[in-house]
């Protein structure tokens, strides 16, 4: 009887084990999202969030902020509403009440935390100022909870490095503006884990978004490819090969792009894309794509940031 129970023992055991690490392996089902950030990015993906049925939880440093970023999410669901609901306008105004009523607001977010499975983090582009954050809201998130950041151009290992959840820690890098773009890049790091990932791509096609992955590199897919080539389009200009004019005529008609290089420039802000391309440059300093531009740079010390300034490439009224 001793010898026949062993192997039964054993095999409860393992089967106790197996068990477990199926449970253990399962996704995570996000239900409720804390936003830290309330500018267009932090905004438009709190109404993404809510309007898929998620709660969500918007923050920011204060209540002024924070009715801002009401006040526009409210009129962007009127505008997504006039195409969405356009023979329905009874349908539209119900939806717009229960996407609102998904949304509540803080400006402490140590406090709402508490609760959340998935913080995604849309504040500025300073990697001490996101570190200090997420290492701040590790010590109080539940275990369960995965962290995301929306950074665009910095290293989401960095990031994750600063708390004890590297392995429930990627990128989610939505495009704006948020409630039109249909793209998010989905960033896993060598320490995230794929039940992280996964929950993490679920999340994505949760808020009706076209999710695609890539590893934790400069750029990620989108920037990687763009921020280089609008680059490019400035030392075409720096040597005098082009006017700006037509190097965004060339590429709008030829490569049919929407928008030429300097528009986009300007669109995206001057002050961003040299802040991007100084932080790839300080990691690949020998990479000639990642070189600066001495005519970017003088723009933007003399404060000629694109379309938010009135001036950058083009001069707007």
């Amino acid at each position: 009887m001793a010898f026949a129970t062993r192997p039964f023992v054993r095999a409860a055991s393992s089967s106790s084990a197996a068990a477990a690490a199926t449970a253990a392996a399962k996704k995570l089902i996000v239900k409720h999202v804390t936003v830290i950030g309330g500018g267009l990015m932090g905004a438009g993906i709190a109404q993404v969030a809510a309007a898929s049925g998620h709660t969500v939880v918007l923050v920011d440093q204060s209540d002024e902020i924070l009715k801002k970023s009401t006040k526009g999410i409210e009129e962007s669901l009127k505008r997504v509403t006039k195409k969405k609901f356009a023979d329905k306008p009874e349908a539209g105004a119900e939806f717009i009440e229960k996407t609102l009523k998904n949304i509540t607001t803080s400006t402490d977010a140590v406090a709402v935390v508490h609760s959340t499975d998935l913080v995604i983090e849309a504040i500025v582009e300073n990697q001490e100022i996101k570190n200090e954050l997420f290492k701040r809201l590790d010590k109080f998130a539940p275990e369960h909870t995965i962290f995301a950041s929306n950074t665009s151009s910095l290293q989401i290992t960095q990031l994750a490095n600063s708390t004890t959840r590297q392995d429930r820690f990627g990128g989610l890098h939505f495009f704006n503006p948020v409630p039109m773009m249909k793209l998010v890049e989905v960033i896993k790091t060598p320490m995230t884990s794929q039940k992280t990932f996964e929950s993490l791509v679920d999340f994505s096609k949760a808020v009706g978004k076209s999710p695609v992955s890539c590893k934790d590199t400069p750029g990620f897919i989108v920037n990687r490819l763009l921020v280089p080539y609008m680059m490019e389009a400035v030392r075409l200009l720096e040597r005098g090969d082009a006017s700006k004019e037509d190097i965004d005529v060339a590429m709008k008609l030829g490569a049919g792009y929407p928008m030429g290089p300097f528009e986009l420039l300007d669109y995206v802000g001057l002050d961003t894309s040299k802040y991007i391309i100084d932080g790839w440059h300080a990691l690949e300093p020998n990479n000639p794509l990642f070189l600066p531009s001495p005519l970017l740079d003088r723009l933007v010390e003399e404060k000629k940031l694109g379309r938010k300034t009135g001036e950058g490439f083009y001069k707007y009224k």
